[in-house]
């Protein structure tokens, strides 16, 4: 049997496959269905400071090989997720990560304070600065490498938790992002957040989002994930964690050697909560097959034969 562990910025993980937040809840909603204790991590659905509704209806729509969504971060809102999920986390044996998102640097700043204050069972935050599907938010500073930096290194002298800054494709130079977020202190990288999109519905000659476009998530942008965390792996001396398009433990071995020391599931969840520890099963098979003892002979191990 395979040692799973995996580390990051100080903090031991039992293994690295992770739920992407907006994809499962806030960590309690299959909790009769699936063991979420045996997997890595949880990463909680955007919190944002006041409660928000989302986006209009329709905001979902399913794509070939993936779904394009604008939720628009629909969320309870900080005070209600620490009045309703923190009291839950301390019940619960794997690590849970807040996710948090704004408007503003205060926005972000405020989540974080009032989440630290009573957070003794959160293991640390994922700041999504990449969301593409708010008219006003983390985008604006997802796409700048100096705002990324200036918002880091506020958030990281409140808290000395894991700080996880999570990065958008939708940019010119993604490496030039993770490079202002490492220099702001950032403990590791999460990559990629959804590809922006766009679905027509040929009879009406709408779009079939309420907002025209959504983020693409999903197998179809697999490939566009791999490539980017290859590409800030070589660049950066953070952890990454890869997201995107993981349905199989074949493709978490896949992001492992371009370079990711964990991964997240997204949109296969809301096929089937349980794969994620489906897949955590077969990716200790993997191992015991292929005679890998430990995770990090896979991280980053791409054979370069140019």
């Amino acid at each position: 049997m395979a040692n799973l562990k995996v580390s990051i910025g100080g903090v031991e993980f039992n293994n690295p496959v992770f739920v992407a937040s907006g994809t499962f809840g806030y960590g309690n909603d299959v909790s009769e269905l699936v063991d979420v204790n045996q997997l890595g991590a949880i990463i909680t659905k955007s919190i944002t400071f006041h409660p928000r509704e989302g986006n209009p209806p329709p905001r979902i729509i399913e794509t070939p090989s993936g779904m394009l969504n604008s939720i628009g971060l629909a969320n309870i809102g900080v005070d209600q997720f620490i009045k309703e999920m923190i009291p839950y986390y301390a019940s619960l044996e794997t690590k849970v990560i807040v996710n948090i998102a704004g408007s503003s640097m205060e926005e972000y700043l405020n989540v974080l304070e009032k989440v630290e204050k009573v957070g003794e069972n959160i293991y640390g935050y994922e700041i999504n600065v990449s969301c593409p599907n708010v008219e006003k938010g983390g985008m604006e500073f997802g796409v700048n490498s100096l705002m990324t930096r200036n918002l880091t290194e506020l958030l990281r002298k409140r808290t000395e938790k894991l700080l996880i800054v999570k990065l958008s494709p939708n940019v010119t130079d993604i490496t030039d992002i993770a490079k202002g977020a490492k220099e702001g202190g950032a403990d590791a990288i999460s990559a990629i957040n959804t590809v922006i999109g766009m679905s027509i519905d040929i009879s009406s000659r709408k779009s079939n989002l309420a907002t025209k476009f959504g983020g693409l998530s999903g197998p179809a942008i697999k490939p566009i994930g791999i490539a980017n965390v290859h590409k800030l792996s070589s660049a950066i001396q953070i952890p990454v964690i890869g997201i995107g398009g993981i349905t199989s433990a074949e493709d978490v071995v896949e992001y492992l050697l371009a370079g990711a020391t964990a991964v997240q599931i997204g949109t296969a969840n809301f096929r089937d909560p349980g794969i994620g520890v489906k897949i955590i099963a077969e990716v200790d098979a993997y191992c015991d097959s292929n005679g890998y003892y430990d995770m990090s002979e896979l991280t980053g191990a791409l054979v370069n034969d140019s």
